[in-house]
């Protein structure tokens, strides 16, 4: 540390507990250390996170007690719900907040089959002594995710429409009355990048800031109650430029970063009230909206597919009686470890 750092961090907070000051913090993780280490509010899980915390000590008993039900003929399916609620369950035991739980991504397009999964895995939480208000159901923002949000929200079940790449995605999500949007910042940045070329852009300029920027001032002039959480961050210089959202997931390792800085942290985004109404956004326009935008088009696709895939290599491992391949793991593309 420098000398003009240790000066700052002798009168001056990190820049963790000044971005705690103006947003809520999620911990972009299953990683119980983690999340005592740097106290989130909430906590978020996705297949991805959930492959990843199956090869952390603190879940091996659990782990082995999943690979028994397999043994003893529950499906895959079945099993990795049971682990996923089970992941959950201690979760909520450190958080204060809300822990989110994604439905299977293969029901992405299908309604009544999400809305079936959604209610299930409530149940599952239920049986496990934790009540739905302690829970976000991680839904896929595709039109049949929104509409299965919709119907959800009526049951008292609240919904995290996560892979947000666009506003009229958002939109869609605030009219349906979903409880809190995840815009993907690192995955919009990560295409533009391969798109144009570019090897980095200004923090002002980065396409994934933009677009967050953007859902929060429209969220805000039109009196959205849905709560905006950027997720996905490449950088801890991609969440400070949000500072001020509503809620923002971070991964440890820069929660880690913004706790050791003690540098001086600006707010960027500062909450208006607005009541402008606008017309709701139909199912027509919506599927054009992510025809003519490739990127929000591709990256919601890919990031259902890449879910499928972390949730079929967590399958695999419950077939085995092997412990997670760590090696593996770490060469997952940084786009699928993301929120």
């Amino acid at each position: 540390m420098t000398q003009a750092n240790t000066q700052q961090s002798d009168t001056q907070p990190s820049k963790l507990e000044q971005l705690k000051a103006m947003t809520v913090i999620v911990a972009d993780t299953g990683d119980i250390e983690a999340i005592k280490k740097y106290q989130p509010q909430d906590c978020t899980t996705n297949p991805s996170l959930i492959l990843k915390a199956s090869q952390l000590e603190g879940y091996k008993s659990l782990m082995t007690e999943a690979q028994g039900w397999v043994k003893s003929g529950e499906s895959a399916d079945d099993v990795i719900d049971k682990l996923t609620v089970s992941i959950g369950t201690e979760l909520t035991k450190i958080v204060p907040g809300y822990v989110s739980t994604e439905v299977d991504a293969r029901l992405s397009f299908d309604r009544d089959a999400a809305l079936a999964r959604a209610r299930h895995l409530i149940k599952l939480y239920e049986q496990n002594g934790v009540g739905r208000e302690r829970i976000l159901i991680k839904l896929a923002s595709t039109w049949e995710g929104i509409q299965a949000a919709e119907i959800l929200k009526k049951e008292d079940i609240r919904c995290n429409m996560t892979l947000i790449f666009g506003l009229e995605q958002a939109i869609a999500c605030a009219q349906a009355g979903a409880y809190l949007i995840s815009p993907f910042v690192g995955r919009i940045t990560d295409w533009y990048k391969k798109s144009t070329g570019t090897k980095d852009y200004p923090v002002d300029e980065d396409p994934g800031i933009k677009s967050v920027r953007e859902i929060y001032q429209h969220f805000k002039a039109h009196g959205y109650d849905t709560i905006i959480m950027g997720a996905s961050f490449r950088s801890a210089a991609q969440v400070e430029a949000l500072a001020g959202c509503d809620r923002l997931t971070v991964s440890p390792q820069l929660l880690g970063e913004l706790a050791e800085d003690h540098g001086k942290l600006e707010r960027q985004l500062n909450p208006s009230q607005g009541t402008q109404s606008e017309e709701r956004v139909s199912e027509a326009q919506y599927r054009w909206s992510l025809a003519e935008d490739a990127m929000a088009g591709e990256k919601l696709n890919e990031g259902i597919r890449l879910f499928h895939q972390d949730t079929e290599k967590l399958k695999s491992l419950l077939n085995s009686d092997q412990a997670p391949d760590k090696a593996a793991q770490d060469k997952q593309p940084v786009a699928n470890t993301g929120a």
